[in-house]
């Protein structure tokens, strides 16, 4: 052995969750207990389906009002208002930019504690999930096996828990 070898220190990595390509989630502060989602390592930012955007100001302030579907076939319905916490340019995956509003709130998996995300509001009528849940999100929480689907549990195992 070398003595003037030297190793690195370890450091100790906690533990993340092992999530699919699909999966059942949270987000308790906009009012919802169960939205399903597409994990989606290739898009930086997470994006929430919402309906009738309307900005307003609250104590000098920017906040927006929306429609929320979610639930099994998105047959759920809430009107939510949070803080905006910014508004960019997202390029989506056809190749088409768009100003939108994000807002912070927290993301919950069945399996482990929330953690605080952003997501940005748009209308993802076409697509097949109301949420798509980006890498930001996914930073230092979270493991994906894009060949696999609802590893965290299937609905019914969700809204039970």
């Amino acid at each position: 052995m070398n003595p003037r070898a030297t190793t690195a220190p370890v450091r100790s990595v906690p533990a993340r969750l092992l999530l699919g390509w699909r999966e059942w989630l949270a987000l308790p502060q906009l009012g919802v207990a169960c939205i399903r989602a597409k994990v989606d390592t290739g898009a930086r930012s997470s994006s929430l389906h919402v309906q009738d955007q309307e900005l307003f100001e609250r104590e000098g302030r920017p906040w927006v009002r929306f429609v929320l579907h979610h639930g099994d076939r998105e047959r759920l319905r809430n009107t939510v208002e949070a803080e905006v916490a910014d508004r960019r340019v997202v390029t989506d995956s056809g190749g088409h930019r768009e100003s939108r509003i994000f807002i912070r709130t927290l993301l919950q998996l069945p399996t482990g504690q929330p953690w605080p995300i952003e997501v940005n509001l748009t209308q993802r009528r076409n697509m097949l999930f109301p949420m798509l849940l980006g890498r930001t999100a996914l930073r230092r929480h979270c493991l994906v096996e894009p060949a696999r689907s609802f590893l965290l549990g299937k609905r019914t195992d969700i809204d039970s828990r």
